[in-house]
């Protein structure tokens, strides 16, 4: 054998690297690198923020809340990738790092529900509220298809609309009074789908020309939903209202701490510690976009912390009781607690808590934020609301509050009624 024959069979090196260009969430795909004969050949097998990734270890940063679970998945698809390609190297030696890339991807197939339950799995690895908003969806579509598999390119716009048509009238939600999916809920089945397909794309599985969406194709479009807060009445009725159960006591207290710090999202209220307090102001990081800052302490809301510091066990602890003991550093733990603590002080909201107070309106520990909203009206400067929303973009601070704006159209109804009314009338 010659020298250039033996350099061109030397084993493939396989690694994990981040990809150069930026997806259009600003997150960068992690893919597998396989790379023979100096030639490259990539196998995308996720996502991440360039603020959690270490482009020198080639792994997650500590910084993610998740780096762990995160770490070990990407540790686990890197050791398949490398097994695979010494098994066909072994059989193959003159394989091409190409050759390698389509014998060991997709592992799963090329179905749609293969690479669903592939998808599933990086979900659950990754992000907790996806996985379980999604998983029903898309067993609903398997559902719908009375259990079979489909390729994807049979996964036409006639498909979609059948699948539609079958959410519409025919599925009924199990367990439920109501007897139909409300129109979001419809829509979001198909976000689902497309994001199984692109999910299959990005693994090599499927050609972005199969997709049944984009111009042409299949059209998702959200219904406008009404976002209706609480009045300033309704509000001074769960001040003052007296509960006996602690339950439902807890879940006004904690509604009302909400609304008081300009209609803070639960998930960040559970994570909330006594050193985040400090001379009268909270300083918090908020999870959803992570923007810090700080707000001055209300006199209601230092109310509210007097009453939970006779729960308080050491200096460190959590303000509330909802995340305590559980171990904040597994996110798929801390955020399926974050979901089941919420769902069940949302029905004490409901069931008891509005009742006692004379309320009417949806009460969920959310309609905190749209109250605040209603309340603030056009009143508020623009710009001091987004620093309250804590908003990255003030374009998202006056899309939000139109919702809960209506004295243009208010006023100008008057105006057309009164002008009707104004008119002589004929003699």
């Amino acid at each position: 054998m010659t020298s250039n024959q033996e350099g061109k069979n030397l084993m493939a090196s396989v690694s994990i690297i981040r990809r150069k260009k930026q997806n259009k969430d600003g997150t960068y795909p992690i893919a597998i690198q396989i790379i023979k004969d100096r030639f490259p050949s990539l196998i995308t097998i996720g996502r991440i923020d360039l603020q959690h990734w270490d482009d020198e270890k080639g792994q997650v940063k500590k910084s993610h809340p998740n780096h762990h679970r995160l770490n070990n998945f990407f540790r686990k698809k890197l050791a398949e990738a490398t097994d695979n390609a010494l098994d066909i190297e072994t059989k193959k030696p003159e394989a091409s790092a190409k050759a390698i890339r389509q014998k060991i991807k997709p592992k799963t197939g090329v179905s749609f529900f293969e690479q669903a339950e592939e998808y599933l799995k990086v979900a659950k690895a990754t992000n907790y509220n996806i996985y379980m908003s999604e998983r029903p969806r898309i067993k609903h579509f398997r559902e719908f298809l009375h259990g079979q598999d489909l390729a994807f390119s049979d996964l036409t716009v006639g498909l979609l609309q059948r699948f539609e048509t079958w959410l519409k009238t025919e599925y009924k939600p199990k367990g439920k009074k109501k007897k139909r999916l409300a129109e979001t809920s419809v829509v979001n089945h198909f976000v689902t789908i497309r994001s199984v397909f692109a999910f299959a794309r990005d693994q090599g599985a499927v050609d972005e020309k199969l997709t049944p969406f984009g111009k042409k194709g299949f059209k998702i479009v959200f219904p406008e939903t009404t976002k209706i807060g609480l009045s300033r009445a309704e509000v001074i009725a769960l001040e003052t209202i007296e509960l006996s159960d602690p339950r439902y006591e807890h879940a006004r207290k904690l509604w009302l701490f909400l609304f008081y710090f300009a209609g803070m999202r639960a998930s960040d209220a559970f994570r909330l510690k006594w050193p985040d307090f400090q001379d009268g102001r909270l300083y918090y990081t908020m999870g959803k976009n992570k923007k810090t800052g700080s707000l001055k302490v209300p006199d209601q809301a230092a109310r509210i912390l007097k009453y939970y510091e006779q729960f308080k066990e050491n200096k460190h602890d959590m303000v509330f009781p909802e995340l305590k003991g559980v171990d904040l550093s597994d996110q798929f733990v801390t955020k399926r607690t974050i979901g089941f603590k919420i769902s069940a002080l949302d029905k004490f909201l409901k069931e008891h808590v509005a009742p006692a107070a004379g309320i009417d309106k949806k009460l969920t520990l959310h309609i905190a934020r749209h109250t605040f909203a209603t309340l603030a009206g056009g009143t508020v400067d623009i710009q001091k609301l987004q620093k309250l929303y804590r908003h990255s973009d003030v374009k998202t601070t006056i899309n939000y509050q139109q919702n809960f704006i209506h004295e243009d159209a208010d006023e100008a109804l008057d105006a057309v009624i009164s002008k009707v009314r104004s008119q002589p009338k004929p003699a």
